[in-house]
């Protein structure tokens, strides 16, 4: 009986760590990464309990839809620990700047750090309008 629960035990044990291990990886890991250049639009805290910094940004183009044409935007997500970012975002909006916001995409979303996959670390400016 002792046998069968040490060997329980390792089985749960095992188990937790690799259940922290992906955990871990899906967290912190990139799928990919790049930059996108328009003029930012929107950018706004959201959330009751959690709140999350959510952006969007007019990156030019048409696409059509059933009410017309429209302009192609992107949505990203901002760690509300980047000032700068904030910051350099609000500035740009305000003025109509258009910038280059670098991402990181994540292999999944989880509901505490934003409403999309696309987390901006950076952003550099491109010119004015």
């Amino acid at each position: 009986m002792d046998k069968i629960k040490k060997i329980f035990r390792w089985t749960i044990g095992i188990i937790i760590v690799a259940a922290i291990g992906v955990f871990l990886f899906l967290n912190y890991a990139s799928y990919s990464s790049g930059y996108r250049v328009g003029t930012p639009i929107k950018l706004s805290k959201k959330g009751m309990v959690i709140k999350t910094w959510e952006g969007e940004m007019n990156i030019g183009g048409l696409t059509s839809s059933d009410e017309g044409v429209i302009p192609t935007s992107w949505q990203f997500s901002i760690h509300g620990s980047d000032k700068d970012v904030i910051e350099n975002l609000n500035a740009a909006i305000e003025n109509g700047n258009r910038v280059k916001l670098f991402y990181k995409e994540k292999y999944v979303r989880f509901f505490w750090q934003g409403d999309t996959k696309y987390f901006v670390y950076e952003v550099e400016s491109v010119g004015n309008k």
